[in-house]
């Protein structure tokens, strides 16, 4: 472990391409340079932290504590209807705005901070999601926050920034964990299609891992209990009490997904993070393969985010063989290039994937997001689309084109950021013609902060 004393200088979380905006803003007709695929109908949106007024403590201010700031873009008739971005309504963000607080009932208490890490459309409504506790906020289509909303009070604990959508029996699948509210267990929960929770199953746990994400395959729920844990000696000093820690054992394990916390498969890994797995799916041989971002070590020396002092994540291939319990997961490298924000074809979710898509780390440029690629996990190649100058693109979002078969046959939504100019642009791009201009590319009225996650919600 790192002495908490040890830290930077200066908080790269606050400023820059990752400094916050002050206002809400609404703008229509937004200008479209190319012409935007007449098929959209529905909306881009966008979910990351925003901290509104004065940051108490700069210098120990955590990324991830930032109040949750909704970006979005009405797309309809080859057209940019709107574009809106609103504070997830937190009981700081009314206090601060002199408006009521949500309705509704949040998990431990925790409504201070509302949710900054993703956003998307569920059961015919939009839900802004966190990790670590919080419960989602329901949004309105215009992205006005309505209410604290744990699945129509169905769910019982915690709940996840990163579900996964199982297409064959239209589920929501999150791995869980809360502090202080859950030290010694995940649970797993499971969201049917009518937006209620229909399963919950407690997993003992030791250590409190930050547990990010999970990965879904048709017989198996994925748990990653890695090197990243709560921290009790940067406890009253830091917001965010998370960090590296070298005597937490890493492992991962494979829930049956109709079984009990009893049966799972554990594998021993090598010490490392994982915040996003790319997809998952189970070969010839019932194994159990990941593509995903790995973090040699990760909130070590830099504490209050993952993009400044630590290694840069690789993207790697890990395979479990549930047969043999206790075995070592089978590591290999994908590509040494710092990949992140990985995002696949929604078709190919819990199936054998031949593409992913994902955005470049830079922790020396001003957007730390720079190129975005595309690789091809059958034949190894990787194709990378550069934004040119001074522009960096974030999270790239699938979207399969109307009526097609082929894995890669759509379009990636791109945001792009160019941090000396202060702009910010929605880029479209055939999958196809990945190197390529992007075919349309949207003008936002303001800058958007660097943040975390977001989809495409059609319809």
């Amino acid at each position: 472990m790192t002495d908490v004393d040890a830290q930077p200088t200066s908080n790269r979380y606050l400023s820059g391409a990752m400094a916050p905006v002050a206002d809400e803003v609404t703008a229509f007709d937004l200008p479209v340079s190319g012409t935007l695929p007449e098929e959209f109908e529905g909306r881009w949106l966008r979910n990351g932290p925003n901290p509104i007024g004065e940051v108490e403590n700069p210098m120990r201010h955590h990324w991830f504590m930032g109040d949750g700031m909704v970006h979005g873009v009405r797309l309809s008739g080859g057209k940019a209807e709107w574009y809106r971005n609103r504070w997830v309504r937190g009981d700081r963000v009314a206090d601060a705005l002199g408006q009521p607080r949500l309705p509704g009932k949040a998990f431990g208490g925790r409504t201070m901070t509302g949710p900054n890490t993703n956003v998307g459309g569920w059961a015919g409504k939009t839900w802004a999601m966190v990790e670590a506790g919080g419960t989602p906020v329901e949004l309105s289509y215009e992205l006005e926050s309505l209410a604290w909303n744990g699945f129509e009070d169905t769910l019982q604990g915690a709940f996840s920034a990163h579900p996964k959508f199982d297409p064959a029996t239209r589920e929501l699948h999150a791995m869980t964990y809360s502090y202080p509210d859950m030290l010694d267990k995940l649970q797993y929960v499971i969201v049917g299609d009518d937006g209620r929770v229909s399963k919950t199953v407690d997993i003992p746990m030791e250590g409190m891992p930050m547990v990010h994400d999970m990965s879904l395959t048709p017989n198996w729920a994925v748990i990653y209990d890695l090197g990243v844990t709560v921290r009790f000696d940067m406890m009253g000093e830091y917001p965010f009490p998370i960090g590296w820690n070298d005597e937490h054992a890493t492992r991962v394990g494979l829930l049956p997904r109709n079984g009990t916390a009893e049966e799972i498969v554990w594998a021993e890994v090598d010490p490392c993070m994982v915040f996003h797995p790319l997809n998952a799916y189970e070969d010839d041989e019932g194994r159990v393969v990941i593509d995903l971002c790995r973090y040699e070590r990760l909130f070590d020396r830099d504490l209050v985010g993952p993009f400044n002092l630590d290694a840069p994540p690789t993207l790697d291939r890990w395979t479990i063989n549930p047969a043999t319990p206790g075995a070592k997961v089978h590591e290999e490298r994908v590509d040494d290039r710092a990949h992140e924000f990985p995002r696949h074809d929604p078709r190919v979710g819990l199936q054998r994937h031949q593409y992913g898509y994902t955005a470049s780390l830079d922790y020396d440029i001003p957007t730390v997001h720079g190129s975005i690629f595309k690789t091809n996990f059958v034949t190894g190649e990787a194709e990378e689309h550069s934004f040119g100058g001074t522009k960096g693109g974030a999270e790239p979002v699938f979207i399969p084109r109307e009526h097609s078969t082929a894995e890669d046959d759509g379009w990636i939504m791109v945001l792009v950021h160019d941090q000396p100019n202060e702009t910010a642009e929605l880029q479209i791009l055939d999958a196809q013609e990945f190197g390529a201009p992007a075919v349309a590319t949207i003008e936002l009225p303001q800058r958007v902060p660097i943040g975390f996650h977001g989809n495409w919600v059609p319809g």
